[in-house]
């Protein structure tokens, strides 16, 4: 974990040395935070008369659904709802069963294939990201798979209850919880009158507007596999959400086989669909951080799901480093390898 945080560390970096830079020189200073929380590093750069205001309710913000949202914290929804699998329903916060909602609209897109919330049983087997990662026996996994089921989540809106339907089964909301996180920003922001500003939530970026000098943010795509936090392109967005999915962000290795993070909710093993990463553009933090588990379904079906969804864009970088842009970024990415190692492939 610790390795994980350091990691995080020089993307927030990375992200602010690249604003930094293209932002130049301006009268109009912006706010600049750090925090952590959903166990990530928070950078925020507010522009505006009430960017320092706007920046503290923002970490609060999220501080506040970390405790809600998180599968760890006693006391907090998802704990609840876990507590309470196969015993009925439980009453919830209307945030909560925001996400809970945006979770099932994009699980029907792939029918599960590509998020999944209820993976949590297989993914705490797995401990991927924490300090004893294993490979689970077969059997294990067999036993598990039948507690994977997003349908299984039912929402009763207009009580603000939901139940999880068999005992045993698990939500974990860290596949769209920081895409959340990342809309809830945004409406901060323009509740105080911001009308220019980023926030970095480890990886997961929105923007709000273009800078001050009127450009278009340039946004960092992590190259995944330099170990240092090199990036291997950028992209120019405004008013957008950036997010990344990748097998760098936490991962093990066991007989020379990598094992990352992002679990197959029909296999019950790490993805291993031929991509390193995918990262999505659209307006909707929260969309972009569950679509970007098409990771688990390959270049092709990924392509598929994005196209399905209808308002977003996306980057596949493949296991032969080749970068796959969908037509809307075409324009808008540049490639930045100074490895020379990369391969820009448009996809019309």
């Amino acid at each position: 974990m610790k390795n994980l945080r350091n990691i995080l560390l020089i993307i927030s970096v990375i992200t602010v040395l690249l604003f930094t830079t293209a932002c130049g020189i301006s009268q109009n200073e912006p706010v600049q935070t750090e925090d952590f929380a959903m166990g990530t590093i928070i950078d925020q750069k507010v522009y505006g008369a009430q960017a320092q205001k706007a920046s503290i309710e923002v970490s609060q913000k999220i501080k506040d659904l970390d405790n809600l949202l998180t599968i760890s914290r006693p006391g907090g929804d998802i704990n609840k709802l876990n507590d309470n699998a196969g015993k009925g329903y439980v009453e919830l916060n209307p945030e909560t069963i925001s996400i809970l909602k945006s979770a099932r609209r994009i699980s029907d897109l792939s029918s599960g294939a590509a998020l999944d919330i209820t993976v949590a049983p297989l993914v705490k087997e797995w401990g991927i990201g924490t300090e004893h990662p294993k490979v689970p026996s077969s059997e294990t996994i067999e036993r598990l798979l039948p507690l994977v089921n997003y349908r299984d989540v039912e929402i009763d809106e207009a009580a603000n209850q939901v139940r999880l339907l068999k005992t045993g089964e698990m939500v974990d909301l860290g596949g769209i919880a920081k895409g959340y996180a990342g809309d809830a920003a945004l409406e901060i922001y323009k509740k105080n009158g911001v009308t220019s500003a980023f926030a970095n939530l480890g990886g997961n970026v929105v923007v709000l507007g273009n800078k001050p000098d009127g450009t278009p943010w340039s946004v960092g795509i992590q190259n995944p596999r330099a170990q240092n936090g090199t990036i291997v392109g950028v992209v120019h967005v405004a008013d957008k959400a950036v997010v990344t999915s990748g097998d760098y962000q936490r991962y093990f290795t066991q007989d020379g086989k990598r094992y990352c993070h992002i679990l197959d909710p029909h296999t019950g093993y790490p993805a291993d669909s031929g991509l390193m990463s995918v990262t999505v553009v659209t307006s909707s933090s929260t969309d972009a951080d569950a679509l970007s588990k098409a990771f688990v379904l390959g270049l092709d079906k990924g392509m598929e799901l994005v196209q399905r969804y209808g308002k977003a864009d996306a980057i596949f970088i493949t296991n032969d480093k080749k970068i796959y842009v969908t037509p809307g970024l075409q324009g808008n990415f540049q490639l930045e390898d100074e490895t020379h190692e990369y391969t820009v492939v448009q996809k019309g």
